[in-house]
């Protein structure tokens, strides 16, 4: 994204979970004031998004654009690089003056989402936004304003039937899907709902399944039970133990490809380095990022994907706590890693964490 594909971006809008505004707004001004970007944000507690606003407008936002890798982001689902401010349409012709707008932002686009905030008011809108979206698309394509080659993606972001934000975001460098949630369907023969934690935290965390996420693996899932996660394990032919003092579902063992365990999880350890560590336990975040941090530093494991249970306050705090202590540790023995953290749309009250020994 550049002042030359369109203008500089006039502040920048980024959507979140409903009920995490504040970590949202923490994270984005952490950012910010990293990149000698001042500014404030404005937002509402369960709106679902966080509008920031530099003070000095004029290009100061094509930095995060060019040099912030959206996927380093732990809160925010998707970034849009917005220009002036939101649009009050017309209720009899919403359609013209909101492309006159869009033609204001210069050059073509590879797409357009048509998106609303991941809440109740905003699901409400799903009517509307199912009638008008391939209006829209028409329209954009009769006046030459999408083509598959650009960079950068169209968003329009309705906060209601008639008030929108415009912009856009770098399409190499933004979530994948609209609303930044993939649109996972829940397998019936899975044990739980859970399982989808683990879908969702493949499809975000690993770039390469091919490589990384190969049948004849082998895995370890601490707080196994009732088997949600194992079962996506098993989905890919890893052979998994699963540890848990509780029950598992009795296919997961029929399938040949699991040995149950009924011991701590904070004390089994591998008679064999495993390639995975997946663990979903209720405990205190900060437990966890050390217990992971264990696998990772002793060999026993070569990747790691785990969620932290946040407290109901300072859960930025808390998430950066826990990605201090993993960090400091790690540093200190010398091991190489990679270590990132997001968010993902199936988890609730938690954040999930993807450690790599590298």
């Amino acid at each position: 994204m550049s002042g030359a594909s369109g203008g500089a971006a006039d502040y920048l809008l980024l959507y979140c979970r409903s009920g995490f505004e504040k970590e949202t707004a923490a994270e984005i001004m952490a950012l910010t004031r990293a990149e000698a970007i001042s500014g404030y944000v404005k937002t509402e507690p369960g709106c679902g998004y966080v509008l920031f606003y530099p003070h000095e407008p004029v290009g100061s936002l094509d930095r995060l654009a060019r040099g912030t890798d959206f996927r380093a982001l732990m809160f925010p689902r998707q970034w849009v690089f917005c220009q002036k401010s939101s649009l009050a349409l017309p209720e009899t012709d919403r359609l013209t003056p909101l492309l006159e707008q869009i033609k204001n932002l210069g050059s073509a686009f590879s797409g357009v989402w048509l998106e609303t905030a991941d809440t109740n008011e905003g699901r409400n809108l799903g009517g509307f936004t199912r009638k008008f979206l391939p209006l829209l698309e028409k329209a954009l394509h009769t006046d030459g304003l999408l083509a598959q080659d650009e960079r950068r993606r169209l968003h329009v972001f309705l906060l209601d039937s008639r008030t929108v934000h415009l912009g856009w975001s770098p399409t190499g460098n933004a979530a994948l899907w609209p609303m930044g949630i993939p649109r996972l369907r829940f397998p019936r023969a899975a044990p739980s709902r859970s399982t989808l934690k683990l879908e969702e935290a493949f499809l975000f965390f690993v770039n390469d399944p091919e490589r990384d996420l190969r049948p004849g693996m082998t895995a370890v899932d601490l707080g196994a039970a009732p088997g949600g996660w194992t079962w996506q394990l098993v989905r890919k032919h890893i052979r998994t133990i699963a540890i848990d003092n509780g029950s598992l579902h009795p296919d997961l063992l029929e399938s040949g490809l699991v040995e149950h365990l009924r011991v701590d999880g904070f004390r089994y350890r591998p008679r064999h380095p495993v390639d995975w560590l997946v663990c979903d336990m209720v405990e205190q975040p900060v437990r966890i990022a050390e217990l992971v941090t264990d696998w990772i530093q002793a060999g026993w494991c070569r990747q790691a994907l785990f969620n932290l249970k946040l407290p109901m306050k300072k859960r930025h705090e808390e998430v950066m706590r826990c990605r201090a202590v993993m960090t400091e540790r790690l540093l200190r023995e010398g091991v190489s890693f990679s270590l990132g953290f997001k968010q993902l749309y199936h988890d609730r009250e938690e954040i999930t964490g993807h450690l790599y020994r590298a």
